[in-house]
C-alpha cells in the first residue's frame, strides 16, 4: 500500500528537499507541498493523506496549529519537523495530536523510517528529544494513587520484557529475535501492553517504563536497565524513542 504524505515548510528548498527524498520511495507518494499551516490543512482536507509533514514555524498559521487542526478534524497523522531542539516545542506538538517529532537535521533513511512508523499508526521522537521528554516527567514527584509494582502487576512476565524492550527503543523485529518469538506475537505483547497500562503509544509506554523502575536513568546520563522480573542489571541498549523506533 503506497503512504500518501502532504510536505509542509515555508522554505521552498527544504520542502521540495524533503518532499523529493520521500517520494524516491517506492511506497510513499507525496500528494502535496505546503508552504503554510493553513495551506496544509486544506490540502490535508482536500487530499486525505496518511501522514502530513510539519514544519512547526510557518507564517499565519503555524506548524502546532496545523497539527491541533489536523488530528482533531482528519484521520491523518502528523511528524513535526523543526529547527529548534527545543522543550517546549517538543510538549506543544506532543499536545497538538503529533505523531512523530524529528529536528530538520535528521538523516535520510531515518526521515523515510519515520514516515513509515507513523503511517504504520505508531508515534516516534528523536532521540534527544526523548531523553529530555523522559528526564522531564521523571524528575517530577510521582502522582499516581498506585505503587509502581501494582501497577505492572497487570502484565504477564511476557509482557513486561516486551515493556522493557519497548523502553530500550527496540523495534518490534529486534523485539522478535531478543524473546524469540514471531513480529506477530510481539504485537500482540505491545498491544497487550498498552490495553492493560492504559497507555497511548509507545512513547508512554517508555515514560511507563521510567515511572515504574523498569528502567532508570543512569549516573552517566543514559538509561540504566533492569530485569522486568527482578530488576537485576543487564547490559544497556538503544536510547529510547531512537532511529529504530517501531511500528506497533
Amino acid at each position: 500500500m503506497t503512504i500518501r504524505v502532504v510536505v509542509a515548510d515555508d522554505q521552498e528548498l527544504v520542502r521540495s528537499g524533503f518532499a523529493m527524498i520521500l517520494d524516491a520511495q517506492p511506497d510513499i507518494e507525496v500528494v502535496a507541498e505546503a508552504g503554510d499551516g493553513r495551506a496544509a490543512v486544506e490540502a490535508v482536507r482536500r487530499l486525505a493523506p496518511d501522514v502530513a509533514l510539519l514544519d512547526i514555524r510557518m507564517p499565519g498559521t503555524d506548524g502546532i496549529e496545523a497539527c491541533r487542526t489536523i488530528s482533531a478534524g482528519t484521520g491523518c497523522r502528523t511528524v513535526m519537523l523543526t529547527t529548534f531542539d527545543s522543550d517546549e516545542y517538543v510538549y506543544e506538538a506532543l499536545h497538538a495530536g503529533a505523531s512523530g517529532f524529528l529536528l530538520k537535521d535528521v538523516r535520510r533513511d531515518d526521515l523515510v523510517h519515520a514516515v513509515r512508523v507513523v503511517a504504520a499508526g505508531d508515534s516516534l521522537l528523536a532521540p534527544s528529544v526523548a531523553r529530555r521528554l523522559i528526564a522531564e516527567y521523571t524528575s517530577r514527584p510521582p502522582t499516581a494513587a498506585v505503587a509502581p509494582s501494582a501497577r505492572l502487576d497487570v502484565l504477564t512476565a511476557r509482557e513486561r520484557e516486551t515493556l522493557l524492550h519497548l523502553a530500550r527503543g527496540l523495534s518490534n523485529a529486534e523485539i522478535a529475535a531478543a524473546l524469540v518469538v514471531s513480529e506477530h506475537t510481539v504485537k500482540t505483547h505491545v498491544g497487550n501492553v498498552l490495553s492493560k497500562l492504559g497507555l497511548r503509544d509507545r512513547i508512554q509506554a517508555v515514560i511507563c517504563a521510567y515511572e515504574c523502575g523498569v528502567v532508570s536513568p543512569s549516573p552517566g546520563g543514559g538509561p540504566a536497565f533492569g530485569s522486568p522480573a527482578q530488576g537485576s542489571p543487564s547490559p544497556p541498549g538503544k536510547p529510547p524513542g531512537g532511529g529504530s523506533a517501531p511500528g506497533r
